[in-house]
């Protein structure tokens, strides 16, 4: 629903209102809601390692209970009543919807004659998987999942081509869940073969080079692990095209850490499975498995906590690896003698970070990040150096598309100021060439300046920082800023371009990401308020999933650096977060209460049990959604009933503390760009608000 027609039906509802109250005195106006919905405090005591922890709002984990159900709709209620009557709601929305038609667009990927891409265009709520057929040839649609469902609710979650392109395996899911179903569709004809394999979430796919079947991985059903374990116990199977799935063999995965998340390669003659099995973010394993001999998988990396990626071509398998080298450098080994002791280093560490190096016609293409930003190298495939592929400019490379033995090659680049653009790369001369592009109408990037900064963490160590804004702003110390980070899972935010930002700047605002690492603080926040961009009124930050729990950490460790805090699908109680959804899986990353060392970690930052009763803290938006499978919705639930009821400004209506639940969504992979657009409304009106925008 568009804000214009919200709008009438609020000016509709308050009209039938007056109407009934005077048309009939016996009927009782309903009471306005002038604050939120009190949560029944429900305390939960418990000892952790010598501490004792009460939980007021341990009820509200249960999402099926009705008590919970009938608390989020008159949560929900409450956050209507104070974000639909904002100004300007209707130009915002309007203008959103305008900025988020600029589509997007990934690297192609080769298949024998066939290109295949994904594209979204205008108001398209969801990627279009295309196939061009040779290079020059006409695009033509695969795969449209917008034809699934009429609200765009059904998201393409993943996709693989065969090796000559005859089939194209992928995914789909509804309502963001990212719990895909599997499907096979044959690319000369869009033919859709029976074969179906549900729960294939983040499925890795490697194809026989025959095309008669394929390896792949797949989660449990209900039933055939331990309740909750269905959740994890990711394994590796084996698909022959026609067969019945629940005959599959299983490959890899019996008997491990149900944690283990494992991947599937094989190599260009079909020959060899490589499985790289993640162990939490600092830690993977490489296993070789030789299909003709029929042998077992054999672990060929040492168990040490490092991180592992290769690829097999002719015979040699190309490790990309962090061992005892934090920048990551490259080996190579042969199939027939693969154990860590053969492998010849090929790659060097270097003063950049080497994020992979691929074959593509018998070279290595090769990835960096240096200073938040992108660089390509090639290689020989024995290491020496052939020069760099230019950039269009600093920005980010987000995808590439190439293989062992064809001449083309792509990438997929972008930055604040550049949308979504696909170039193809002259193996040969190292030049590039506009393959294809996003076009961004009625956005002139000239008339914005990108700058990157450099502040001191708190323990002295220098941290980047990209601030973004219209040229010839006067950053007078109170320029409403929006300042995001994430700093978590080794990501790093390097640029890209987003459509929404515009709106924020357009209107005169300074736009910030920080390029978090530990230490960092919030060295980034009083940065921006020393150097005069802005002050602890007119500034905001933004910040999703582990994004999310950093924000919840920002405002209740330092409440009075900031005016407004939107907090997305965030992650708050860090000493139950484990016993959800798939939080398992961050155990490596986070730690778990239920190790005493771990707890006291937890403990000091958990923002869930760090909100001080009477402390005024900034005006926040809770946003979370029923059907993550990632994060579960009752972190947000429970800070905002606590926040609520032990804040000064809990019951505020100036400067509140809201929470939104957003229906049919997820953790916010495969969410149609309508919906996209109401979040954003929401978000972006409520800042304005705060902020003092207009």
């Amino acid at each position: 629903m568009s804000g214009g027609s919200r709008l009438l039906l609020l000016v509709l509802f308050s009209f039938l209102f007056i109407v009934t109250v005077f048309a009939d005195d016996a009927h009782v106006a309903p009471s306005p809601i002038t604050g939120p919905p009190p949560a029944d405090k429900k305390p939960v005591e418990e000892i952790l390692h010598g501490h004792k922890i009460t939980d007021p709002y341990r009820w509200l984990e249960d999402a099926k209970s009705p008590d919970t159900q009938k608390w989020v709709g008159k949560e929900l209620s409450y956050t209507r009543s104070i974000l639909d009557p904002l100004p300007g709601r209707n130009e915002l929305h309007e203008r959103l919807e305008k900025l988020l038609s600029i589509g997007n667009i990934s690297a192609p990927q080769i298949g024998g004659q066939y290109y295949f891409y994904t594209k979204r265009e205008g108001t398209q709520n969801q990627p279009v998987l295309l196939v061009r057929d040779g290079l020059l040839g006409k695009d033509r649609v695969l795969v449209d999942v917008n034809a699934l469902a009429p609200d765009g609710t059904i998201a393409l979650d993943w996709w693989a081509p065969s090796e000559d392109g005859k089939y194209v395996a992928y995914g789909t899911s509804p309502s963001g869940s990212e719990i895909s179903t599997l499907r096979v569709i044959e690319t000369e004809t869009g033919k859709l073969l029976p074969d179906a394999i549900e729960r294939t979430r983040a499925a890795s796919i490697a194809w026989k080079v025959d095309d008669s079947g394929f390896y792949y991985t797949r989660y449990p059903k209900k039933g055939e692990v331990a309740e909750g374990q269905e959740n994890y116990n990711r394994h590796a199977f084996y698909h022959a095209l026609g067969s019945d799935p629940a005959k599959d063999p299983l490959i890899f995965g019996e008997g491990r850490d149900p944690q283990d998340w494992p991947d599937v390669d094989i190599s260009n003659d079909g020959r060899w499975l490589l499985i790289t099995v993640e162990q939490g973010w600092t830690k993977s394993e490489l296993y070789l498995q030789d299909l003709k001999a029929g042998t077992a998988p054999v672990r060929i990396t040492e168990g040490k906590e490092f991180l592992y990626g290769g690829q097999i071509v002719n015979g040699k398998i190309y490790i990309t690896t962090n061992e005892d080298s934090p920048r990551y450098r490259t080996f190579v080994a042969d199939t027939g003698s693969p154990s860590r002791s053969s492998w010849k280093e090929i790659i060097p560490q270097s003063d950049a970070i080497l994020q992979g190096a691929m074959v593509v016609n018998g070279l290595l293409l090769a990835q960096y990040e240096q200073n938040a930003s992108s660089q390509l190298k090639l290689f020989d495939t024995h290491g020496k150096p052939l020069g760099d592929v230019k950039l269009p400019a600093i920005g980010s490379v987000f995808g590439l598309g190439g293989k062992w033995n064809r001449k083309e090659a792509f990438f997929a680049f972008h930055s604040f100021t550049i949308p979504d653009s696909i170039y193809q790369i002259d193996l040969n001369g190292r030049g590039t060439s506009l393959w294809s592009k996003v076009e961004a109408p009625g956005i002139n990037p000239d008339r914005y300046e990108v700058n990157q900064v450099w502040f001191k963490s708190k323990d002295g160590t220098r941290v980047p920082m990209f601030v973004f804004h219209k040229k010839g702003l006067v950053l007078d110390g109170k320029t409403p800023t929006l300042l995001t980070a994430y700093g978590g899972f080794n990501v790093s935010l390097t640029p890209n371009f987003l459509g929404e930002r515009y709106l924020w700047l357009e209107h005169g605002g300074v736009f910030a990401v920080a390029n978090l690492r530990g230490g960092a603080e919030y060295g980034e926040a009083e940065y921006l308020i020393a150097q005069k961009y802005t002050d602890k009124d007119h500034l905001a930050i933004r910040g999703g999933s582990n994004g999310g729990l950093l924000m919840g950490a920002a405002l209740t460790q330092r409440p009075d650096l900031f005016r407004a805090v939107i907090c997305q699908v965030p992650l708050l109680d860090m000493l139950r977060y484990q016993n959800f959804q798939i939080a398992k899986l961050w155990v490596p990353e986070y730690g778990s209460s239920d190790d005493p060392k771990q707890f006291e970690w937890l403990y000091a930052y958990s923002p869930y049990h760090h909100v001080q009763a009477g402390e005024e803290y900034p005006a926040i938006l809770f946003m979370t959604a029923d059907t993550d499978t990632r994060v579960d919705p009752m972190h947000a639930k429970k800070m905002a009933a606590l926040m609520q009821a032990e804040a000064a400004n809990g019951r505020s209506r100036e400067r509140p503390i809201l929470l939104r639940i957003d229906t049919k969504a997820g953790h916010g992979a495969g969410k149609p760009i309508a919906k996209q657009v109401e979040d954003l409304t929401d978000i972006y009106s409520f800042l304005f608000w705060q902020l003092g925008m207009k």
